[in-house]
């Protein structure tokens, strides 16, 4: 895993990952009100439909929300957007066993030979109320050097 200071948008990267939670409302839509998952949805509107529907279909887990786009020389067009859960419901303090089981399940998932670089932010050290030196360990023994992890710099 790599560390780099700046904005999630901005770093270059192939496949782009938000943190998320597993709240979903009576429309079926997630709860995606703060952080980088708001700024995905400002984006994105129909962001927190799509994640809702995987939430309700395969539960609680890392979800592909789009795949990266490649031209024909293998190279990456549009990045991916995948979530990375850092807590079971949006009000909790983001746990640090569900940090570690997002990170492995985001290893597996991202095995495009294209992708070379993952942008995500620090997982549950911002709205999830944790602190950096207690998350990193857990992901620096799981990420590898794809993962740039980005320490936001307004």
């Amino acid at each position: 895993m790599r560390e780099e200071t700046g904005n999630l948008w901005a770093v270059p990267a192939d496949v782009r990952v938000i943190t998320t939670n597993g709240t979903v409302k009576k429309d079926g839509c997630a709860v995606m009100g703060l952080g980088c998952a708001r700024e995905a949805v400002e984006r994105w509107p129909d962001t927190p439909k799509l994640l809702g529907r995987a939430l309700q279909q395969f539960g609680l887990r890392v979800h592909v929300l789009w795949s990266p786009r490649v031209n024909k020389q293998g190279e990456c067009t549009h990045h991916g957007l995948v979530s990375f859960p850092v807590k079971y419901n949006w009000w909790e303090k983001a746990d640090l066993d569900l940090i570690r089981i997002s990170a492995e399940q985001l290893v597996e998932i991202i095995n495009w030979p294209e992708v070379k670089r993952v942008a995500l932010p620090r997982p549950g050290c911002g709205n999830g109320r944790l602190d950096w030196d207690d998350v990193r360990p857990i992901l620096a023994s799981i990420l590898d050097d794809r993962f740039i992890c980005v320490t936001w710099n307004a």
